[in-house]
């Protein structure tokens, strides 16, 4: 009977959870809805604020694990096709890699860990310490105060961050075909030649797509924190890991999309 008793809650609590994120979805939506007709309710400072936070103070980390991606990848490549006598081609290999999947993927998955994190733990302490309701109370949506102004920051932090991310890693890459006799100026014509501006565009809309999730996903963590003695990093880790694997299922969704469609 515990066992049966243990799936009836685990149901429960997921259906409820369930019930939790679209009524945060839709709150959030209305909200968004409202302010387009009424754009000075937004908090642009707040957002100022999150987008410094998440976009220039995450440049550092964000510019190194790229580069140190590139560096790998075209090492890796470089290996295999050095037997064939073209390594020349790991430069279209990297740019295509970097600039359509690799640089938005890593990009969110350093975003989910760093910021999604923060929002949740942010909004989570305000919860426990009853600051959301003191702001419900007063007659503020906090939806509109504290969770709009990240979520926007998060979307165009992501674009920013995944364009150092993918100049870094073509710049590690093309140290590496150096090392190998590639003269730069040859990388980084295969580089023009095979980058489209479609393939850039959608690199980057994927990730401002990205971003938003971790944004949602990391204030609503925050938005149900429990008052208990662990409430704040239990938010905290559910943004980190609902996070990454919404980005997956999304990447993993684009991908077969981009496939079907002969993208």
């Amino acid at each position: 009977m515990n066992f049966f008793a243990a799936i009836g809650k685990r149901t429960c609590d997921a259906v409820s959870a369930a019930h939790d994120n679209l009524a945060f979805l839709g709150e959030t939506t209305v909200c968004a809805l409202d302010l387009l007709v009424r754009p000075r309710r937004f908090r642009l400072r707040d957002c100022a604020l999150a987008f410094e936070r998440a976009a220039f103070d995450a440049l550092p980390i964000t510019t190194g694990i790229g580069f140190l991606l590139g560096l790998i990848l075209a090492f890796q490549s470089a290996a295999a096709l050095q037997m064939f006598g073209v390594e020349v081609y790991v430069s279209d290999l990297l740019a295509i890699g970097l600039f359509r999947e690799l640089g938005p993927l890593v990009t969110a998955i350093i975003l989910a860990g760093r910021t999604g994190s923060a929002f949740a733990a942010e909004i989570g302490t305000m919860k426990v310490d009853e600051e959301l309701d003191a702001l419900t109370t007063m007659g503020l949506p906090p939806v509109r105060f504290l969770v709009l102004p990240r979520v926007v920051a998060a979307v165009l932090a992501m674009p920013v961050l995944t364009i150092f991310a993918e100049l870094a890693g073509l710049v590690g890459g093309a140290l590496v075909l150096r090392l190998m006799g590639v003269p730069t100026t040859v990388f980084w014509q295969h580089v023009t030649s095979v980058s489209g501006v479609f393939m850039i565009s959608f690199g980057l809309a994927k990730g401002a797509l990205f971003g938003g999730l971790v944004g949602l996903i990391g204030c609503g963590s925050g938005m149900r924190t429990q008052a208990t003695a662990d409430g704040v990093g239990v938010a905290a880790t559910s943004a980190v890991v609902g996070g990454i694997v919404a980005i997956a299922v999304t990447d993993g969704l684009l991908a077969v999309l981009c496939y079907l469609w002969k993208l």
